[in-house]
């Protein structure tokens, strides 16, 4: 046995790092991103204000300015707490960590944001999958609350709307999840800006549930900073786990001045969600002429489909040099299908006039 062999954990040595795929040179549709730039405006109000930093000194521990503007820019109530992570991953982690008690169950469903699972392995905690409804990935209510019934979870994650699906939930079954858990429940609303929907503003009336977001597909991916929302006693023993200046001080810096300039990102948001609409128009006419092949609701800034030999798809997409996500291998309910960011007016036609092609030829 060599020596990484016989240090590192057998189920993490078992693991497959999470794969980011190389976009050099590609219109890239892979990754749920604002593909627009920075606008113009703010640049050099952001420079100004990253050259004052004083990256000299540590960071604010507590993010004081950062916490004032996502209050006003995400309209969070006072009576309700603020943590901050380096992206939604950490917020994940810290939440696993404080929750990882010697058997404890992390719950969520499948298919679903792969760090869900992977993060509970990595806390060794025991994680439980339960399928979504096979036609349209709909929650399966009853199937959940007879695993919140039988495994005790003591931590529950559902994306709102879903990742990779796309779809929301019906809101009445998340809160019966959240009445019946004996945990705490996280509603992950990572795409909470191109949703019609959001529990925001219940979120305080349920004594054992928090909400998480992040500022990346607003935008401001690169900057990596993820929040977690929930009342005082929940944050106070998640912040435990935290590490020191966890959010560094260009992070704080610019996501304060933008979020302060949020604005310039509603109206790119309103942008990508009249994209999205056009889009899925466009692939139902499209796949009007071609058996077997399905578009999915979506109120993310993606649209899931799914297509014959995605694989194949994929691959002559990637050779024209369009790269989207294939989720077909994620999880046996995702047999077929492509992930497909939403991306600027030109890269929309160029995805669509690529898939049209690929499909003439599949079916010719």
């Amino acid at each position: 046995m060599s020596a990484v062999g016989g240090v590192i954990r057998s189920d993490i040595a078992a693991l497959a790092a999470y794969h980011v795929q190389d976009a050099a040179g590609y219109i890239k549709l892979d990754a749920m991103e604002n593909p627009f730039a920075l606008p113009e405006t703010l640049r050099d109000g952001l420079a100004k204000q990253l050259s004052n930093t004083a990256i000299n000194r540590y960071p604010d521990p507590a993010c004081a300015a950062l916490t004032t503007a996502l209050r006003s820019a995400m309209g969070i109530p006072k009576e309700l707490d603020i943590l901050h992570g380096n992206g939604s991953d950490e917020i994940i982690q810290m939440l696993a960590l404080a929750c990882a008690k010697p058997g404890a169950k992390l719950l969520s469903v499948e298919p679903a944001f792969v760090m869900f699972k992977m993060i509970a392995t990595f806390c060794r905690m025991t994680y439980v999958g339960v399928p979504l409804r096979a036609a349209d990935f709909r929650l399966d209510a009853d199937a959940m609350l007879a695993a919140i019934t039988e495994h005790q979870p003591v931590l529950t994650f559902l994306a709102y709307p879903n990742n990779p699906t796309g779809n929301l939930f019906e809101r009445e079954d998340v809160r019966r999840i959240i009445r019946a858990s004996p945990g705490l429940v996280v509603i992950d609303e990572a795409y909470f800006a191109f949703s019609s929907q959001s529990f925001l503003d219940e979120i305080s009336q349920f004594p054992n549930a928090v909400l998480m977001r992040t500022v990346s597909k607003l935008g401001l991916a690169g900057v990596r900073l993820g929040v977690l929302i929930g009342r005082h006693a929940w944050l106070t023993e998640v912040d435990k786990v935290r590490l020191p200046y966890n959010i560094n001080s260009f992070t704080q810096t610019a996501a304060t001045f933008l979020l302060e300039n949020i604005g310039e990102f509603i109206a790119q948001t309103k942008v990508l969600v009249a994209e999205r609409t056009a889009m899925a128009a466009n692939l139902g006419r499209l796949f009007a002429r071609f058996p077997g092949t399905l578009c999915f609701h979506s109120e993310a800034n993606f649209i899931l489909i799914r297509v014959p030999d995605a694989a194949a798809v994929f691959a002559a997409l990637k050779a024209r040099k369009i790269l989207v996500k294939n989720t077909s291998q994620s999880h046996t309910l995702m047999q077929d299908t492509l992930r497909i960011t939403i991306g600027s007016p030109a890269e929309n036609v160029a995805f669509l006039t690529a898939l049209t092609s690929i499909l003439e030829s599949q079916y010719a």
